[in-house]
């Protein structure tokens, strides 16, 4: 599934990942290949993503590796998910 990660300055993440977790503000969910669609509203929190990533010097500096997976702190935000492309709307 792809995935895109887009802040008011830029947009941080472009590609392709197994699995994506998100701090809803009902609770922590995750979405894998062929979810079905879904529109949330994101807390404070990581946004977890899975997959065999490649960073690029332009992004390396917005996340943390965790055993495997990469984290990227939010504050606030938005997600849609819809024919297997997220986008996050993150502050």
């Amino acid at each position: 599934m792809y995935l895109e990660i887009v802040t008011p300055e830029a947009t941080i993440f472009k590609g392709d990942v197994d699995s994506v977790s998100v701090p809803g503000v009902n609770g922590d969910f995750e979405m894998l290949n062929n979810h079905a669609p879904i529109v949330s509203v994101l807390k404070d929190g990581f946004v977890k993503i899975v997959g065999n990533i490649t960073l690029d010097d332009s992004n390396k500096g917005y996340f943390q590796e965790k055993g495997g997976s990469y984290l990227y702190a939010i504050d606030s935000g938005a997600i849609e998910m819809n024919a297997n492309k997220i986008i996050v709307l993150a502050d």
